[in-house]
């Protein structure tokens, strides 16, 4: 679980001190085509998640709400109902000039379910119940393009990659 904090300073490996930071990190079961353990590029640097998304999974599991720190998300945005749909290479830009690219979908599993069970005990199978309500509402992982330190209240802008016309 995450905690909330008014600012942070996004470094080239993600925020120090969190469990995703580094430039790079080693394969898992996300990473098929490596065996397991193999030094990769970490593109889990940073997760994001909308309001919006956590409370269509809260409606869905039929609980009063979800929480990011629940999910171990980084960040949370409002206002952007379609996050997880964001397509890879779209990139987040904070006032400060911090930049963010992303890297993909966060695919749902039971880690974060079982937390939120914590806090619904007498809510039955949310551990495996979140995996289906989290699918395609999960957030998305990024890594850090350019460090700055980002804020709490900061507006962020976003830049859909077309792949069309993809963004380099």
């Amino acid at each position: 679980m995450t905690r909330r904090i008014p600012e942070a300073a996004l470094e080239f490996g993600g925020i120090k001190g969190d469990r995703h930071f580094g430039i790079t990190s080693k394969a898992d079961s996300r990473q098929p085509m490596y065996p397991r353990g193999t030094e990769i590029l970490n593109r889990r640097q940073i997760t994001i998640v909308s309001e919006e998304d956590l409370a269509q999974i809260a409606r869905e599991l039929e609980i009063e709400k979800v929480l990011p720190e629940w999910l171990g998300a980084n960040l949370l945005v409002k206002g952007y109902p379609e996050l997880t749909k964001l397509t890879l290479g779209s990139r987040i830009l904070f006032p400060s000039g911090a930049g963010l690219i992303c890297m993909g979908e966060n695919m749902p599993c039971t880690l974060p379910g079982e937390e939120i069970q914590k806090h619904y005990e007498h809510h039955a199978k949310l551990a495996t119940r979140f995996v289906k309500a989290g699918y395609k509402r999960r957030g998305i992982v990024c890594a850090v393009e350019r460090p700055g330190i980002i804020h709490e209240t900061d507006e962020v802008q976003i830049l859909v990659n077309d792949y069309s016309n993809p963004m380099q």
